[in-house]
């Protein structure tokens, strides 16, 4: 049975959806003011693994992924660049689908933007007001954190403990009593043509409000499972269970699980010191976007991870002398029960990737064991990391003109210069074979 490490309560819990056999997911998504950088992505993967161990495991999973298309970032760099908010937002959307995809992040069943769910989030934000655990001011309306007495339970925080002077030039906060968090800001110059006419007044919606009308409306109150990073149990996740469960009396989800930090060179990511990287810069680098699924999988989705661009080489090392070892594995009808049972049993302990993924390699390394594709089909299912797929091989423009011109050479019985040049395609990385149908190139 499927285990898992609840932040809520700081044990492990054997895994009980609300309703049998089905299970409902709600993930964090991106700010689309940027494109994401790998620590965004490290967590989205280890949800990724969440959604597809719970597949494999039977489950039907509803999983709903948002997209935050306004908040501060947003507008100000929508403004920036002189663009509307929707036209400047559109680009990083769809570049975070396009990430996702490339690291075959399973699809979400519904990507809800927060744009679109304004009248939701007005509605819960009425309901607060009507019990009087939300307040209107001048500049907006806040929620009343005294007044919700369970305050502080996921991140394990003493209201009386807060630094309010942290939080007094964040304009999420009311200036005047700095823990209360914004849930409506009223419209300003700053936010130039940003803002909605609604029952509350003209403006546009906090931070924190977007995700619990959007989870509410998708997977209703409670739901199963909330994943994100670590970085967001407090202030985010913390106001999303304050204004979620003060307006509906009940819990908003029953388990929440959260992925370590990223580190970079042993440093937090930060442009400044040049560790950040993104999808695109990894593309770029030449490696393969699944050696960096790889590497994340190398690691307990709870223990923080260190990435460097050595770490990464040798992730996609390892991908590929797993590859090629299974190629060469021959095709029976047999599935090996004994190491499916190991996998099994290994992922219903918390998600341990690391582990699981040693049993792959243990299997590969039987001589005696059966079964070996089969199985290592169902494990795949899991880590997404095309194991099985047969890639076709991409020549470079300078090997094949060499192959051209050896070919050429052979034609014209010039067996020097063809030698020659078979030697110096195979010194860039290739061989060429000749065939009855012409010649053929394969990478070494």
């Amino acid at each position: 049975m499927l285990k898992l490490y609840n932040t809520l309560t700081r044990t492990k819990q054997i895994f009980k959806p609300i309703t049998k056999g089905k299970a409902t997911i709600y993930s964090c998504g991106l700010t689309v003011y940027n494109y994401g950088h790998i620590g965004n992505y490290l967590t989205f993967i280890h949800s990724d693994i969440l959604r597809r161990y719970l597949e494999f495991s039977g489950y039907k999973v509803t999983k709903i992924v948002n997209i935050t298309d306004v908040d501060d970032k947003t507008i100000k760099q929508s403004i920036k660049e002189n663009k509307s908010l929707k036209e400047f937002t559109k680009k990083y959307e769809e570049a975070f689908l396009q990430d996702e995809k490339t690291l075959n992040i399973e699809p979400a069943t519904k990507y809800p933007k927060a744009t679109e769910h304004i009248k939701e989030m007005v509605n819960l934000i009425q309901s607060l007001l009507k019990k009087e655990i939300a307040y209107k001011k001048q500049d907006g309306i806040y929620f009343n954190i005294k007044k919700f007495k369970d305050y502080g339970k996921l991140s394990k925080l003493k209201l009386e403990n807060l630094k309010k002077n942290i939080r007094i030039n964040n304009d999420e906060y009311d200036k005047e009593n700095a823990n209360d968090f914004a849930l409506w800001k009223f419209h300003t110059k700053e936010d130039q043509n940003v803002f909605w006419e609604t029952e509350l007044g003209k403006g546009r919606p906090g931070w924190h409000i977007e995700c619990s009308a959007m989870s509410c409306k998708y997977l209703g109150q409670p739901f199963d499972i909330h994943t994100g990073g670590i970085d967001l149990i407090f202030p985010h996740h913390e106001n999303e269970i304050a204004q979620s469960q003060a307006a509906n009396n009940k819990p908003l989800a029953n388990y929440w699980m959260h992925s370590e930090w990223l580190t970079v060179n042993g440093k937090k990511m930060s442009k400044s010191l040049g560790n950040y990287y993104t999808i695109r810069d990894i593309l770029e680098l030449n490696h393969p976007p699944l050696a960096l699924r790889y590497l994340f999988l190398t690691s307990h989705y709870r223990n923080q991870l260190n990435f460097t661009l050595k770490n990464l080489q040798n992730s996609q090392n390892s991908l590929e002398r797993l590859k090629n070892i299974i190629s060469e594995i021959k095709q029976d009808d047999k599935t090996n029960k004994d190491y499916l049972t190991q996998f099994k049993k290994t992922m219903d302990d918390d998600l341990n990737t690391p582990q699981a993924l040693q049993i792959l390699w243990k299997l590969l390394r039987d001589p005696k064991a059966q079964g070996k594709l089969n199985t290592i089909k169902e494990m795949d299912k899991v880590f997404a990391l095309d194991l099985l797929k047969k890639e076709s091989l991409k020549i470079p423009k300078e090997i094949q003109e060499l192959a051209e011109e050896r070919q050429n050479a052979r034609l014209n019985k010039d067996w020097e210069k063809a030698d020659k040049l078979r030697d110096k395609i195979k010194k860039l990385g290739f061989q060429i074979s000749d065939t009855d149908e012409g010649f053929k190139i394969e990478k070494l």
